[in-house]
């Protein structure tokens, strides 16, 4: 029998449902939709035949599609978390923004016990619908006491992902997710095992750990810089009321030089985070000098991103400026 949190009590489960494709059948539109329960989705991944004395709790937290998952849902999460005696936590959910609610709760999760983000790319009317595989690898790793210090992970196709670093890098493929080209995987599930050889050092706790729950959430705009990209991208965020903003750079965070003095005026308006398009490696910060380098934006006031990718950028900015915390210390945990 697998490992647990604890080899004198029985297994305790609980599995948190946003909806997504993994809980998604057929309706009047001829596609699918979210409709099944957690404990349906559950059912289906027999979870009973690796631990027969299982006690397993569902709580159906929204019934939604990938695109409507919100953070707001992602601190309803956390509070179950926090109050539950589950032993490991299950998340499922759509795949299309799970790299962002794995990272959210990365960032937030303070319970310390241990919540699996997962969910599928076959819903389940397909021949080889992936989604109780997945939920069953999702269990085995929040059960497993390797994850202990760990406050997420996002468990996909037997392989386990630091939330901070993963991505989906596939429209279709059951292997959608990925960490690399550096990193990769940091760990994997066989024979109902979890192995987790690389999993990541002691970090400093988040800086949102244990903060009370804002009243509201700030609004951060995003905005992916392209070749010959209008300076209108911008000046648009200014005019909009947003509170901050994440500019996705070429290379290591640059802009074409035309868009520097909106980037600055942006800059001088608000929180602007500068990060990187490419989605791996680290913002630059002392290389390129040349107007709409990233020496000279970040000298204009603009705050480099460091290990995070824009998405992840802009939920770490939006924590941020809703907690009320210095933008620029809260980036300097992704240095």
């Amino acid at each position: 029998m697998p490992d647990t949190a604890s080899s004198t009590t029985p297994p305790h489960l609980l599995l948190a449902a946003l909806g997504g494709t993994i809980a998604s059948t057929a309706n009047h539109s001829g596609g699918v939709a979210p409709a099944l329960s957690g404990a349906e989705i559950a059912a289906a991944a027999g979870l009973g035949r690796i631990w027969p004395d299982l006690q397993a709790d569902f709580t159906q937290v929204s019934q939604v599609s990938s695109a409507n998952v919100t953070l707001d849902m992602l601190f309803d999460v956390v509070e179950l978390a926090r109050t539950t005696e589950a032993h490991g936590i299950v998340l499922t959910q759509g795949t299309d923004t799970l790299e962002e609610s794995a990272f959210g709760l990365w960032l937030l999760n303070d319970s310390g016990t241990h919540i699996a983000a997962t969910g599928a790319m076959r819903n389940p009317t397909l021949p080889g619908a992936d989604g109780p595989a997945n939920v069953r690898a999702a269990a085995l790793t929040a059960l497993s006491p390797l994850v202990r210090n760990l406050p997420a992970s996002l468990v996909f196709d037997d392989e386990v992902h630091d939330p901070r670093f993963v991505r989906k890098s596939h429209v279709s493929s059951t292997a959608a997710f990925s960490s690399g080209p550096v990193l990769g995987a940091i760990g994997w599930l066989s024979e109902d095992a979890l192995r987790l050889p690389h999993a990541p050092a002691p970090t400093a706790p988040s800086p949102f750990a244990g903060l009370p729950r804002p009243d509201s959430l700030a609004k951060v705009a995003l905005a992916e810089v392209g070749m010959g990209e209008p300076e209108e991208t911008l000046a648009g965020i200014l005019e909009s009321g947003f509170a901050g903003a994440v500019i996705s750079g070429v290379g290591g965070g640059h802009v074409p030089e035309h868009l520097v003095p909106a980037a600055t005026r942006l800059g001088e308006a608000m929180p602007v985070v500068l990060a990187s398009r490419t989605g791996s490696g680290a913002s630059l910060r002392s290389t390129y000098g040349y107007l709409g380098g990233e020496i000279g934006l970040l000298e204009s006031g603009l705050i480099p991103a460091g290990l995070l990718d824009a998405r992840k950028a802009r939920i770490v900015l939006t924590l941020a400026l809703s907690f009320g915390l210095d933008p620029a210390e809260a980036f300097a945990h992704f240095g």
